[in-house]
């Protein structure tokens, strides 16, 4: 054999016996158990900015959806200007980052003055986390903060929710995450595990490449929850395995599905719930299999 072969042959047997050495030492720590996350069927949540009915005001449209069966919601939180949490409201009429030049009254002028001009939306409105919670006390709300880190509300969110988690007794009703993971760090620094986390997009990327890359004993998660949509750039994370590979260590999968055609495949895959924003269809299916 020539000296490249010897070399090759050498550094294999090195990542070898890494490998073998690592599997040796390292020890997988799954998740505690969060009771949020507890269900005992399939969950079917609502993406609730994309589900809202234009005629009647968002809470009424949102109990519509709670009595249809569902087992909870998937919102979006900006801060106001006035430093309280609002779900982003319709982007046809305010852009999301223009929320925090906003107080909550002058919000609603906004929208009453919209509505005199437009015959299409009867009932607009905002509507805040604390009446949220309020109001469906019974339901999951998976909670996404999306205020940029490095601005002023984004700073601030963070201490905002879980104040407002621990006034209303609710940290063991929600998920918190954000595309942001930084956010969800912050947050965490308050809560201390004491309540649900999701994964932001880097630690989604952190799993996937633990669990390609044959280092999957190496990863230690940090979310209880995994909200995955079919592909993350050039990630695809519709498999068997990476479902498997995560609930092994008590994280639970739900797949963001907004075209219903993907259905009976993606539950083949046994994930833990799903965010949608075609609640009757996938209520349907489930019931009738």
């Amino acid at each position: 054999m020539g000296r490249k072969t010897n070399v090759a042959l050498t550094v294999g047997a090195a990542s070898v016996a890494a490998w073998a050495a690592s599997k040796v030492i390292a020890k997988q720590e799954p998740r505690a158990e969060k009771i949020a996350l507890n269900f005992s069927e399939v969950a079917i949540l609502i993406n609730a900015q994309l589900c809202l009915d234009a005629e009647v005001d968002p809470l009424t449209a949102y109990t519509k959806i709670a009595d249809l069966g569902v087992h909870g919601f998937a919102v979006d939180v900006q801060l106001t200007k006035d430093e309280e949490i609002l779900l982003v409201p319709n982007q046809e009429l305010l852009l999301s980052n223009e929320i925090a030049d906003y107080t909550v009254d002058e919000l609603l002028t906004e929208y009453n003055n919209a509505k005199n001009f437009d015959t299409l939306h009867g009932d607009l409105s905002v509507v805040s986390l604390r009446e949220l919670l309020e109001k469906f006390p019974q339901l999951l709300l998976v909670v996404s903060m999306s205020d940029c880190p490095t601005t002023y509300e984004g700073s601030l969110i963070p201490s905002k929710l879980w104040r407002l988690l621990k006034e209303m007794d609710a940290t063991e009703r929600v998920v918190v995450t954000s595309l942001f993971d930084e956010q969800i760090d912050r947050f965490n620094l308050y809560a201390q595990n004491s309540v649900a986390l999701g994964a932001g997009s880097e630690e989604i990327k952190k799993a996937y490449v633990a669990y390609t890359s044959k280092f999957g004993h190496l990863y230690r998660p940090n979310a209880d929850l995994f909200c995955l949509p079919e592909k993350l750039g050039v990630f695809p994370l519709a498999s068997e395995g990476f479902v498997r590979f995560l609930q092994d260590l008590n994280i639970k999968v739900f797949y963001e599905l907004n075209e219903t055609d993907e259905l009976p495949k993606l539950a083949k895959l046994d994930v833990d719930g799903f965010i949608t924003s075609h609640p009757q269809h996938l209520l349907t299916f489930f019931n009738e299999n």
